[in-house]
């Protein structure tokens, strides 16, 4: 495997774990917020190429995207919300927050050990040009 492709599997990584962080902090932001009569409650996931093995998914990274996908609802009585239904139902969206928050923490750690793998790479790389310089 060359260094390039190992940049491009730590890049690839780094931006696959920053669209989970995205789409966790978005799902938990709006786990809260009353749903529009009529349209359905959506969540976000983080989006990589499927069906191709890991050396194609590190070539097609414009393909990484976040996803909106739909879920359920939750109702809670509230007459006095002013997104209320006739019978005085509010809908939100049901988002497990205990899953996202460990989504969050995930992809945190994993974005971190994509950091060190990257700068350990980089500096490896300095130090061998570093090497050959001295010969």
């Amino acid at each position: 495997m060359s260094i390039d492709s190992i940049f491009a599997a730590t890049r690839f990584g780094l931006e696959f774990e920053r669209l989970r962080l995205e789409a966790a902090s978005h799902n938990i932001a709006v786990a809260n917020t009353p749903i529009a009569p009529g349209h359905p409650a959506q969540m976000l996931r983080a989006a990589a190429p499927s069906g191709a093995g890991f050396d194609a998914a590190i070539g097609v990274r414009a393909q990484l995207a976040l996803a909106a996908s739909d879920t359920d609802e939750r109702q809670v009585h509230d007459p006095s919300d002013p997104a209320a239904d006739e019978n005085g139902m509010v809908s939100y969206p049901r988002i497990n927050l205990v899953e996202e928050m460990s989504t969050l923490m995930e992809a945190g750690r994993a974005y971190e050990a994509n950091v060190r793998a990257f700068n350990t790479l980089r500096s490896m790389t300095l130090h061998s040009l570093d090497i050959g310089n001295g010969a």
